[in-house]
């Protein structure tokens, strides 16, 4: 598997585990809980994008 396409597929996997924590932490009132998965989700758009950009740098 290309580089781009490992990190495009991890960008993603961070960015639904950042939304399911963010979820957990509103749901049980817990603001840490939340705010961690608001970064993670963050951080797996940003890996998703330099898989985007590793792939069209590559072309």
């Amino acid at each position: 598997m290309k580089s781009s396409t490992k990190d495009q597929a991890k960008g993603k996997f961070h960015k639904v585990k950042g939304k399911l924590k963010e979820t957990a932490g509103k749901l049980s009132d817990n603001p840490k809980l939340e705010a961690e998965g608001a970064d993670e989700k963050i951080a797996g758009k940003v890996q998703e994008k330099i898989g985007q950009v590793k792939k069209v740098l590559g072309k």
